[in-house]
């Protein structure tokens, strides 16, 4: 079954920290650019290609989109969005603002907000794949959760399947 509507939540890659540099404005360690463009070719190898992406202002969040869009087709819309420092629910209220022609979504954040947004949303999924996420949910994993619904306004808790769960380790 092809599901209507499909959430990709990304966490930002691992980021740097210089002395003297305000949170928001961490640039990614070496080790972040790495996978972050890991994670991009992942996308295009597997044709996970987004309508919109919705990035956090923070600098390591928009490093990790900018590495990340580089891999995908140039016809992905993108747009900043207020998802620094917000929790789960934030993410849900946001999401819920969507325009439902957009199929596909990823939202490049941070955690604990990430990680709790994927939660809250996914009732079940592959048994291995969440298992994983709720273990952890490292820097630049990538949770892929499948919703049957008609409009994004109407996500709330457990609409989600977790289809898969990957980060750059499980990606060698």
């Amino acid at each position: 079954m092809v599901p209507k509507h499909r959430l990709m939540l990304l966490r930002h890659a691992k980021s740097a920290w210089p002395n003297a540099v305000a949170d928001r404005d961490r640039p990614l360690a070496v080790r972040g650019c790495k996978a972050a463009s890991v994670m991009g070719a992942y996308m295009v190898r597997e044709r996970l290609f987004p309508d919109l992406a919705l990035v956090s202002p923070a600098r390591r969040a928009q490093e990790t989109w900018r590495l990340v869009r580089d891999a995908l087709p140039k016809t992905v819309s993108e747009r900043e969005a207020d998802i620094y420092e917000v929790s789960g629910e934030r993410i849900l209220d946001l999401i819920r603002t969507v325009d439902p022609g957009i199929r596909t979504l990823l939202i490049v954040g941070h955690n604990p907000g990430i990680e709790s947004a994927a939660t809250l949303i996914i009732t079940g999924g592959k048994a291995d794949a969440v298992g994983r996420m709720r273990e952890k949910f490292p820097t630049t994993a990538l949770a892929i959760i499948d919703l049957d619904f008609e409009g994004w306004d109407e996500i709330a808790a457990g609409t989600g399947y977790l289809e898969r769960f990957v980060t750059p380790r499980s990606l060698g």
